[in-house]
Formats: structure tokens, sequence, C-alpha cells
């Protein structure tokens, strides 16, 4: 009985763990945030102020990374930062963006079946539905949200029925936090003493912290949730689109990332086990189920921020579920992100090198190329 108390006790803190250096990161990431100041972030602020630019920052920060996780934290951490906070106007694209970029990773396992022509065109397929569905939502909400500020509203009527706080409390989390953050800091000022220098640094340290806890913790929740992913998705596989979606929302919230859900489901597609029409609800909730991340990131920051915070996460929940109530129930429009997989499957399947440019192009080139004409510009 002692052994098996012990092992449970041992996973519990083995998850438990990465996630307080999770939310250490994000209240770290906010403070450095605020040390920087309003004239270092000025710049950056104003670039976001162009939708078009914002949308270009999600997808390659989301590519280099291949998390949109840590992405939508960043975003996050920006927008609750005390005295330098990111409007919410001008973090939805990056949101977006984010969406479309964390896609470049089931692309990327698609290409173990490159020798094989035929798994190759069905895995290619599989992996790149979520990048043209994403690609659709974007083209149909990011003019949207510019004309109407819909997502914004949505979310901000959502959030208003949080109490604001007053006076000078704070989350206690944000406070526990800072016990383990203050020395951080000290050490990063001691390191780079000018106050630019040091908390650059600090921030480094606390994306750094960021990133590397949802590593561990992805890399346990797999291990724990494996055998459990594997059943789920086989008992999905012949069940309704609800059922699909729901699956792949609920897979995706265990594990606490789509590209885990969406790289066990490529290889399933390529070795012909799943259909495209099988695999696309599960990955329209998988993109549902990764929103939980910057939801969970938003209860890391101070109670004066807290609504901020809430709020942009919220609107990542709204942008892929107003993205399937908009897209999915239309049989035209669902069909269309799968026809385009399609096609470009089956170009790349007659030329690998066009493969290789697509994934190169679209999450890496065009968004470089982008961002440096409009700083010419």
């Amino acid at each position: 009985m002692s052994s098996h108390v012990g092992r449970w006790l041992g996973r519990a803190l083995s998850l438990l763990l990465p996630l307080c250096a999770f939310l250490i990161g994000i209240r770290g990431m906010g403070l450095a945030f605020k040390l920087l100041g309003r004239d270092a972030l000025e710049f950056f602020f104003h670039v976001s102020e162009n939708p078009f630019v914002g949308l270009l920052i999600g997808i390659l920060s989301t590519s280099i990374v291949q998390s949109s996780s840590v992405t939508t934290s960043m975003v996050v951490g920006m927008v609750a930062a005390p005295e330098a906070a990111l409007p919410i106007a001008s973090a939805i694209p990056m949101v977006m963006g984010a969406n479309i970029g964390t896609t470049v990773t089931n692309t990327i396992v698609s290409m173990g079946h490159v020798a094989r022509p035929e798994e190759f065109r069905r895995a290619l397929a599989a992996g790149t539905c979520d990048d043209f569905f994403n690609l659709l939502v974007v083209a149909l909400l990011l003019p949207l949200e510019r004309a109407t500020g819909m997502l914004e509203w949505l979310s901000g009527q959502i959030v208003g029925a949080i109490p604001r706080s007053s006076g000078r409390m704070d989350n206690p989390m944000a406070t526990a936090a800072d016990f383990v953050l203050d020395p951080l800091r000290d050490l990063s000022f001691a390191l780079w003493p000018t106050a630019g220098g040091g908390a650059l640094l600090f921030l480094l340290l606390s994306v750094a912290t960021v990133f590397s806890a949802l590593y561990v913790l992805v890399g346990r929740l797999r291990l724990l949730a494996k055998g459990r992913l594997e059943s789920s998705v086989s008992a999905a596989l012949d069940a309704s689109p609800l059922v699909g979606l729901i699956a792949g929302a609920l897979l995706t919230a265990l594990v606490q990332s789509s590209s885990l859900t969406l790289s066990l489901l490529v290889p399933l597609a390529g070795t012909g086990i799943m259909t495209l029409e099988q695999i696309f609800p599960l990955v329209l909730g998988a993109n549902f189920g990764t929103t939980l991340t910057a939801f969970m990131a938003s209860t890391a920051v101070p109670l004066q921020t807290l609504h901020q915070a809430v709020q942009i996460s919220l609107v990542h929940m709204l942008f892929n579920l107003v993205g399937v109530l908009l897209i999915y129930p239309l049989p035209k429009l669902r069909a269309l992100p799968l026809s385009m997989a399609r096609a470009i499957a089956d170009i790349a399947v007659r030329s690998k090198l066009r493969a290789a440019l697509y994934v190169v192009g679209l999450f890496y080139g065009l968004p470089l190329l982008g961002l440096v004409l409009f700083r010419l510009l």
C-alpha cells in the first residue's frame, strides 16, 4: 500500500513541479516587461499595431519554438505586464498567428513517410489540413475582427463577470512566485548591471523557464497518458464528428500539446489506419484543447491585470470555437481545407523539393519577408 501511495505522490510531484515552474515563468515575464518599461517596448507595440505584422510575429515565433503554448503564454505575459501592457487588439493577431505556426510540427512529422509515396501523400495531407483550416479561419476572422472587434468584445463580456480587485490586493499565486523570482531578478542585474541589460536577461530566463517547464510537463503527461491517448483515439475513429471534436479537445487538454496529439494522428493517416475525414474533427478539437495552457498562464498574473490576461486567453479559445462553428457545419467550406491538403500532398509526392519549400516558405520565409518589408517601408 505504501509503495502504491509513494508512486502516486511521485507522479503528482512530477506534474506539480513543472506546472509551478511554468506559472513562475509567466509571472517573471510580466515583471520583466515592467522592468523594460514603456520606452523599451514602444517600438514593439508600434509594430504590433499592424495586424498583419502581429500575425507574422505569431507565426514566426511559434514556428521557431514549435509550440503555440509558449507563444500564447508570452502574449499573456505581455498583456498582463503592469505599466507596459500590450493592448488586447494588438495581441489578437499574434494569437491567430500562433495557431498557424504550431502546425509546422505536424508537417515535419509527415516527412518521416517521404520514402513511401502513397504513405507520404496520406501523411502530408493529414499534416497540412490543420494549416489550411487555420489559414481559412484567419482569412475570415482577422478582417472581421478588425472591422467589428467581435472577439475582443465577446471575451470582454465574459471576463466582465469576474469581480475586479481594488486597492493593493495581489494574486496569492503571483505573490508566492515572487519568492522565487526576486533572487532570479537580483542575479540577472548582478550579471548584467545596466537597467536594460538586467531586465532583458531576466526576461530571457523567464522565457526559458516557461519553455523548459512546458517541455517537461508535456513529456510527463505523455508518459502517463500514452495508453489512454491511443485507446481514446481508436474509440473516436468510427464515432460521430462531435465525438471526434470532444476527444481531440480532451486529449490535448490532458497532454497540454496539440502538436503531440496531431503528431500521433499523422502516422495513423500515413499507414491508412485513419482517413483524412476521420482525422479532421480530432484536429479541430486539438486546436481548442491547447487553449487551456494560455488560460492556466493567465492565473499567474497580478489581480490588477488579471482581467486582461484572462481576456486574451479567452480570445484564443473563442477564435478556435468560432472557426469551427463557421466552417465545419457547411459541407463545401468544410471540404476546402481537405481539398487543399490533398492538392499540396499530390504536388509534394511529385517533387520532394516543393514539399520542403512549402514548409520553409509558409512558416519561416513568408513571416521573415513580411517583417523585413514592414521595417523597410
